[in-house]
């Protein structure tokens, strides 16, 4: 019977992890059979997409999970579940199974780590018997040099690994306290996730998709989100920082007008001005003049900028 991640006993007792498999493996329009493992399981997508599904149990309905690339799930010991990857790509992942043991350490145990971090205390509190989370670019480098480091038999240290490991959960427990933090406030975040890539990269001739791609969503999910959030869509909004750039450089610079289309990601110079005319009702020449009529000093053929 499925339970919580973390057992209460392991507050009681000195335990420390024990790693029974580590992989990276790739997956290609697999569905793989209901199974259970006698360990905690994590299944971290590195590239492409994924569904877990879990089967039903005396206290809940069966769950079907989509997982993207830096989302992940932690399973508790003998949660049934099943691995689906459809035609539409690969799935790159990795895996890594635990469970708790007593043994003579002088590293932190579950119980001297929640004793010292509230987040890790929150985190073993917890009552589910599995959580899904998405990595916040923290995780992945701690769970890649534990399974190096585990891999290295020769010159593996049980130091290092049981540091990784407190490492680990310590990363995870920072994720989910961030996590329960954001809560509803979600889809905030991800429309201030979009926000800034279309602030760093507004220059490129980016789309919906490469925005969508960038926050992990779906481009309609986004979309949605997006329009929700911020009373416009997201085509609007990037066109507005454009143009809103495109007048800060005819303002403040001497930038040729001709040139000034490739500073703000327009498709061309035609679309370019016929944008720009829309948004301010006034020619990009027109726009210029307009800020330099009394002070001409410097400006030798103001009226040829930009032909």
């Amino acid at each position: 019977m499925s339970g919580a991640l973390f057992k209460p006993e392991w507050l009681d007792q000195n335990v420390h992890p024990h790693v029974y498999a580590y992989y990276f493996k790739q997956w290609s329009n697999y569905s793989m059979s209901d199974h259970r493992h006698d360990s905690i399981e994590i299944m971290y997508v590195i590239t492409g997409e994924c569904r877990i599904e879990l089967a039903a149990t005396a206290r809940r309905s069966e769950r079907s999970i989509s997982l993207k690339k830096n989302e992940f799930i932690i399973l508790d010991a003998n949660e049934p579940h099943r691995l689906i990857v459809d035609e539409r790509g690969p799935c790159r992942m990795l895996n890594v199974e635990f469970d708790m043991r007593e043994k003579e350490t002088a590293f932190p145990s579950i119980r001297q780590l929640a004793s010292e971090d509230e987040d890790v205390k929150v985190l073993v509190a917890q009552p589910s018997s599995y959580l899904v989370l998405r990595d916040t670019n923290d995780l992945y480098p701690v769970l890649k040099n534990l399974v190096l480091e585990l891999d290295n038999r020769e010159k593996s240290s049980r130091v290092r690994t049981q540091l990784l490991f407190a490492q680990l959960i310590m990363t995870i427990a920072r994720i989910y306290s961030d996590d329960l933090k954001q809560g509803a406030n979600a889809a905030d975040l991800y429309v201030k996730q979009a926000t800034e890539y279309m602030h760093h990269h507004y220059d490129q001739d980016i789309q919906v998709k490469d925005i969508a791609a960038a926050v992990n969503l779906h481009p309609g999910y986004l979309h949605r989100l997006f329009t929700a959030n911020t009373g416009k869509t997201i085509t609007v909004y990037l066109t507005e920082l454009r143009m809103e750039k495109a007048k800060m450089l005819l303002r403040q610079t001497d930038i040729a007008i001709a040139d000034i289309c490739d500073y703000v990601g327009a498709q061309s110079r035609q679309y370019f001005h016929a944008m720009f005319k829309k948004y301010t009702n006034q020619t990009p020449i027109a726009y210029r003049n307009s800020f330099h009529t009394h002070n001409m000093d410097g400006w030798s053929n103001p009226e040829g900028i930009g032909k």
